[in-house]
């Protein structure tokens, strides 16, 4: 598959992961600080050709993703979910098996909304058992993975939901597939 934007990774490991199922550039970060000079470049990039962000599905992970965000507003993000971005040997990208990496390159998201244009709330969380329940963290990682999103705390998720521009449909179709999917579990 080739890529017009460029890819952004943590590591020389996961850039090795991703060069197995995509031609393009893709550009590695070195670690979870982020140098200015290198946010400068990807600034510089992205009105020409874009950028996709792909970092780990963990903290460091999503500090780097809100970093790059908050700089490049409109920015893609694709996620990996954390079952399959783990082996025995750890979690990140590089973990990932090629068609994990693909199908989170194929679901990208731009950011789409400005903060205050929210379309979901706290409320409808709560109203689906994705804040204040004891079984909140899985089912938020569920629907996550449903919506090719990752996860977050509650507050983190509303954040995604609404930057991501998920649509209601989008929203109700991953609540059935998931309810569906625990039914049969």
């Amino acid at each position: 598959m080739r890529v017009r934007e460029i890819i952004v990774v943590e590591g020389i490991h996961d850039k090795q992961a991703v060069e197995r199922v995509v031609e393009g550039d893709i550009w590695v970060i070195g670690g979870d600080r982020i140098a200015e000079r290198f946010l400068r470049e990807l600034e510089r990039a992205s009105a020409s050709r874009g950028v996709i962000v792909l970092t780990d599905p963990d903290g460091a992970g999503e500090r780097i993703r809100k970093r790059i965000g908050s700089r490049i507003p409109h920015c893609k993000h694709a996620f990996l979910p954390r079952r399959e971005a783990t082996s025995v040997h750890g979690l990140g990208v590089e973990h990932a098996s090629d068609a994990a990496i693909l199908k989170a390159i194929q679901q990208v998201r731009p950011t789409v909304l400005a903060p205050g244009e929210a379309t979901f709330t706290m409320d409808d969380l709560l109203a689906n058992g994705l804040a204040g329940q004891p079984f909140s963290a899985l089912a938020r990682e569920r629907i996550g993975d449903a919506l090719g999103i990752g996860t977050g705390n509650a507050k983190a998720f509303l954040r995604k939901l609404n930057a991501l521009g998920i649509t209601r449909s989008e929203w109700e179709c991953a609540l059935t597939t998931v309810r569906r999917d625990i039914v049969n579990d």
